[in-house]
């Protein structure tokens, strides 16, 4: 038996509550999983899992081993990337997932510069708004934009993107320029709506000196991904909420115009998150460290005055 392996499988097991989620995770067959289990409960001549038809849970002695197993790991995979005199170079594979325009216009181009400092880390990166699921999915952290809602993971504010509300030409010539944020609510006008993890959020609140106002607009088009919003709103479907780093080339060519130029919108937070029993590694660390830096080099940080 790999007690390496059998480890893994184990903490996997218990991380995803299914025998076939950890043998995805890990790229196995379930059978194997299962015989890596068998295999080390034998060897500790202690029950490690209670298996039933829905659901695999951890004994008492199980969850005690659990804690022991993952400080394990991690110190392994901590000593895979050191030597006794210096560290060398994090290395391994790194699962993440970020938002699609940040990955689009941000993260992807600066690639470059991440694998000339860290060539042996291979990054397996999801590109999506969804509500990803790191437990299930293996997935060591997320980026995203906005307050996180699942209070279980642990984040780190990375910084803080500056918004703006922005409309296309042929959208415009329609419906006229609403000269106070509060025509949105009404017809003629429209907003693209975006659907968060939590629902949709039609809602945003700009603030002018003493003055703020609700804007509930309706919307013709509801998406979940940033690019397709920008889409939308490039297509005149509708006034669009977009960081300004999205709509500055768009603007610059005339495609988009900016509104409530006098009006402020609070900036949407950036974190990366992972759950609390992932062990930060070298790999991550170095990832965590180097999109900080991105969002400072690029000055996506900003936050008006109220």
């Amino acid at each position: 038996m790999d007690r390496f392996n059998a480890m893994q499988a184990f903490a996997r097991v218990v991380e995803t509550g299914s025998f076939t989620k950890a043998a995805e995770t890990l790229q196995i067959s379930k059978t194997s999983v299962t015989q890596l289990v068998q295999q080390l409960e034998a060897r500790l001549r202690v029950k490690l899992l209670n298996r039933t038809t829905r659901k695999v849970n951890a004994t008492a002695d199980g969850a005690a081993y659990y804690e022991r197993v993952i400080k394990l790991l991690a110190d392994m995979d901590d000593a895979e990337t050191s030597l006794s005199n210096a560290v060398v170079s994090p290395r391994g594979r790194l699962r993440v997932d970020v938002p699609s325009p940040f990955a689009r216009m941000i993260l992807i181009p600066a690639l470059p510069d991440f694998y000339a400092q860290y060539p042996d880390i291979q990054l397996d990166m999801g590109v999506s708004d969804r509500l990803v699921d790191l437990i299930d999915e293996n997935v060591d952290c997320v980026v995203r934009g906005g307050e996180l809602t699942d209070l279980s993971l642990v984040a780190r504010r990375i910084g803080e993107l500056s918004v703006g509300v922005y409309a296309a030409p042929s959208y415009l010539q329609k419906a006229g320029v609403p000269s106070h944020p509060s025509a949105l609510s009404a017809p003629p006008h429209y907003i693209v709506g975006f659907k968060w993890r939590a629902g949709l959020a039609s809602l945003y609140t700009p603030y002018h000196e003493t003055e703020s106002v609700s804007v509930q607009g309706r919307h013709r088009i509801t998406v979940d991904d940033g690019n397709a919003a920008l889409a939308a709103g490039l297509a005149g479907l509708g006034t669009i909420l977009l960081p300004d780093y999205m709509a500055r080339e768009h603007v610059a060519r005339g495609e988009l115009v900016p509104l409530f130029e006098e009006w402020h919108l609070d900036p949407m937070p950036m974190f990366i998150a992972f759950p609390p029993n992932r062990h930060v590694s070298a790999k991550l660390r170095v990832f965590i460290d180097w999109v900080i830096a991105l969002m400072n080099e690029r000055e996506l940080g900003h936050k008006p005055n109220r």
